[in-house]
């Protein structure tokens, strides 16, 4: 006795409508990826070449054009800066390093205010975070182009 098979085997894995769009829901996200809001602000790093980095534990503290303070991506007042520092200094000790991102617009004073601050709250050292220079690297041809150029 035959018995009769109502499946059949499937030679067309790929399916040519399902790619499509799945290539075209690809693209759409590619696509509208940048326009999505990322939260955050914008700080101008000056630019410096050949400066060492940090070896040591450290905290850092971001200032914006209009001179606000952000501690741990959060928006903070002095006072609260200074108590923030005080327990991350009872924290980690006499080794705490304070690195502070300063857009460039940011007056010498105001740094100078903040590096007090750190320095009443326990904190021995400060340093001013830098964007690094771009490096020039020559081709084969002669000519030299930047590795890596700096942003508008």
């Amino acid at each position: 006795m035959k018995f009769h098979r109502q499946v059949r085997r499937l030679d067309n894995v790929l399916d040519l409508p399902s790619v499509a769009s799945v290539f075209f829901l690809l693209v759409l996200f590619v696509m509208l990826g940048p326009l999505v809001y990322t939260p955050g602000f914008r700080v101008e790093l000056p630019v410096a070449a050949d400066v060492p980095g940090v070896d040591k534990p450290a905290v850092t503290v971001a200032v914006d054009a209009a001179q606000q303070l952000y501690f741990a991506n959060r928006l903070v007042t002095e006072a609260e800066l200074k108590s923030r520092l005080a327990d991350a200094a009872r924290e980690f000790g006499e080794s705490l390093t304070l690195i502070v991102q300063a857009d460039k617009a940011v007056k010498y004073e105001f740094l100078v205010r903040l590096t007090t601050l750190a320095r009443e709250a326990g904190v021995r050292q400060a340093l001013l975070a830098t964007r690094p220079a771009s490096v020039v690297v020559p081709r084969s041809s002669g000519r030299e182009t930047p590795a890596r150029p700096d942003p508008p």
